[in-house]
């Protein structure tokens, strides 16, 4: 099981095919469900039981999604490595943004069920098909192209898109291993337009922001 954290979340597993076992709330009558049990709690034991440093006002216990079988979908993400919670949250909410029904990750990614994770997501983990495998046998086999960053890559704003595509982020510190790197078909990158091109690097998940925009602006 999971938690899912805060009324505004919660009311998104309504829509969704999770499964919810039970809500603690301390002002039950917001949520108004007669099909879920729901107790009424104090601030003080929100407080115990939350994961977050100022509680919202619910906590939800969720069974885990069966898995399910997948198959490649034309536009797809893919995690090697990623570590930080925050980063895994954002991206499956940009996917959502974007209409990206699939991110396929390796298997050391952080666990989409981390409560971090969900939270980040503000409610798009209901939306996007998160899985977790062996990222050198899927990119082996996959009919997609496989495209990674790199800053000797193409220039993303004169790129032009495949039909079908796993867009490939790598570890925030490492990047991708050298495994997956062997597997790619195409590199592009994110021109630095500042004076000083004293910065290193972006964030994988403002890269993947900036990266989309531009892929479905074509």
């Amino acid at each position: 099981m999971f938690l899912v954290e805060g009324n505004k979340i919660i009311c998104e597993l309504f829509n969704s095919n999770f499964k919810v076992k039970e809500i603690l709330s301390t002002d039950p009558q917001k949520l108004d469900r007669t099909d879920i049990p729901v107790t009424h709690i104090s601030e003080n034991e929100l407080k115990k039981i939350s994961f977050l440093k100022t509680p919202k006002d619910s906590v939800a216990v969720c069974y885990l999604a069966e898995e399910e079988k997948w198959e490649d979908k034309n536009i797809q993400l893919v995690l090697d490595g990623l570590q930080d919670p925050g980063n895994l949250g954002t991206i499956i909410r940009l996917a959502d943004w974007f209409g990206i029904e699939q991110i396929i990750c390796s298997e050391d990614t952080v666990d989409v069920y981390n409560p971090k994770v969900i939270q980040a997501t503000m409610g798009s983990f209901t939306r996007v098909n998160v899985v977790y495998t062996d990222l050198v046998e899927y990119l082996s086999k996959t009919d997609n192209v496989n495209i990674g960053t790199d800053m000797e890559g193409e220039n993303i704003y004169t790129f032009e898109k495949p039909e079908k595509i796993n867009l490939i982020l790598g570890n925030e510190g490492n990047g991708m291993r050298p495994e997956t790197e062997k597997l790619l078909q195409k590199s592009i990158s994110i021109p630095r337009f500042g004076k000083s091109q004293s910065t290193e690097s972006l964030n994988v998940s403002m890269a993947a922001g900036i990266i989309l925009g531009q892929l479905f602006s074509k």
